[in-house]
Parts: structure tokens; sequence; C-alpha cells
């Protein structure tokens, strides 16, 4: 037996005429005549065997069931039109929507550097940014919250493909009172950990950093949390003692205004 479906053309007909109230107006915003509309819903109404509209000289009224079916009517549209995006864009790389999650230590310093090349090189790209921590930002793509997602390597993110983009390296930021005798790079073993200030859990800047100083088990206790880069920085030119910075930050400014000094981290893991 035959089982005959909606067509777009009615649920667009259903759709316009809950958001428009009136026949007419309904039928403008879909380019058609009124009589073609009226025609569509009744087919409709037909074909699924239920009234969706009571039809009165002054009013449109929709029935209980008739809003909750043009509401479905609606999310099947905005499905249809995902399809459409997405045939589009294989014949356009980068284009139609993407998601993109960037973890904390990374947005503030590469995103003016590449969103405006992303703009120009990639008109019909709408990106829709998210940041968040590392581990959040992986659930997302795990659940599909994110498409990508822009992280410090290493990090376990599961089984998905991966490409490194670039390689920075880390710099030990203090007040100069705190650099010691250090003129060109300070050794990691030179750090006192008592004076080492990171960033809190969950971020991997952390892990990065006491993998670098070979130190991964240091107790947090033995050390001063921040919530960001620039909350460091501000705690580091205090003379609350030293951190760690990416170079990317101290390339986009991190350091202005401040009286930090930096020094490029010797490490076997840096």
């Amino acid at each position: 037996m035959a089982t005959y479906l909606p067509t777009l053309k009615q649920l667009q007909y259903l759709v316009a005429l809950q958001d428009h109230g009136h026949f007419g107006r309904a039928a403008e915003s879909c380019f058609v005549t009124q009589s073609t509309l009226s025609a569509g819903l009744r087919e409709l109404e037909t074909l699924i065997g239920v009234t969706l509209v009571e039809r009165t000289r002054r009013v449109v009224r929709f029935t209980p069931l008739g809003e909750r079916i043009a509401e479905k009517a609606r999310r099947v549209l905005r499905e249809a039109d995902e399809l459409g995006d997405m045939a589009r864009a294989a014949g356009r790389p980068l284009s139609g929507e993407m998601r993109m999650s960037v973890i904390p230590t990374i947005a503030p310093f590469m995103l003016p550097r590449i969103l405006p090349r992303l703009r120009r090189d990639y008109p019909d790209l709408k990106l829709f940014l998210r940041e968040e921590p590392s581990g959040p930002a992986c659930e997302g793509l795990h659940h599909g919250r994110a498409d990508c997602v822009l992280l410090a390597l290493p990090f376990a993110c599961g089984e998905v493909d991966s490409e490194v983009l670039f390689e920075d390296r880390l710099f030990v930021a203090g007040a100069p009172d705190e650099m010691g005798d250090a003129t060109l790079a300070m050794p990691a073993g030179e750090i006192d950990e008592t004076r080492l200030l990171l960033l809190e859990d969950g971020h991997c800047l952390k892990d990065h950093a006491l993998a670098a100083c070979n130190r991964p088990e240091m107790r947090a206790s033995a050390m001063m949390l921040g919530t960001s880069l620039h909350t460091l920085v501000q705690m580091v030119d205090n003379g609350l003692g030293l951190t760690l910075v990416p170079q990317m930050a101290v390339a986009a400014g991190l350091l202005e205004g401040t009286g930090v000094e930096v020094r490029p981290l010797v490490s076997d893991q840096a």
C-alpha cells in the first residue's frame, strides 16, 4: 500500500499561515495566490486526515493538533534547508555553517589574526565560535556540538582526525627580581615550584607547563592558580611569582603595559 507524504510546499504554506495568521499575507510571503495556498492546505488536511485550521470570515484559528503539526513542519523545512546547504558546500570548500571551539589560551591571541583572513578568503563560511577548555571542547566534538576544535597538543581528544598547524614554545615570565641570573634563557630545573603560578585545573596549558618543567606530579597546594593568562600576568607583575606563557601570547601583546620580563624555557619537553 502506497504511503503519500506531505510535500515541502504544503508544509511551507502551513508554516507561513501560522506566521502571518492571514491567508492573503501568507500567500504573498510564499509568492503564490491566496487560492493556491488555500488549496494546498486543504490537500494537506485531506492527505493526513485531520483539520489543521478552522476557517472563518474574520480569523484564522489553528487547531491544537494543527499548532503542533505546524511546529513539526517548521523543523522539517529547517532540515531540508540544511540538506541544501550540505549539497552546495560539497562544491565549495569552507562554505555554509561551521561550529568551532577554541581554548581560552589560544582564542584571544590567534583569532584576531585568522578571522579577517577567513572572512576574506571564504566569504560563504558562516563561523560559530565557542571558547571553552580542552575537555569540554573535545566532548562537544564527540557529541556533535562542534565541528572542529582548536587546542594545544598533546591532549587526549579521543578517536578524531587532527592536524598540527604550528609549534609554539613556552616562555618563563616574571618580574625582573624573580628572573635571577637568567639573561638569555631559563632552564626548567631552576624554576622554584613554590613560586610557580599556573592556570587552574581544566586548562591544558597547566599540564603542558608542568610537563615542560618535568614535574607533572606537582601538588596543587604548591602553586597559586589563575583563571586566565591575563590574570597570571597581573599576579606576576605584582611580584607573586613566575609563570609560563606561550610565545603567541607574548607576540600578541599580552605583556604590554607591565614590567614583566620573559626568557625562553629550556626543557627537553618544551
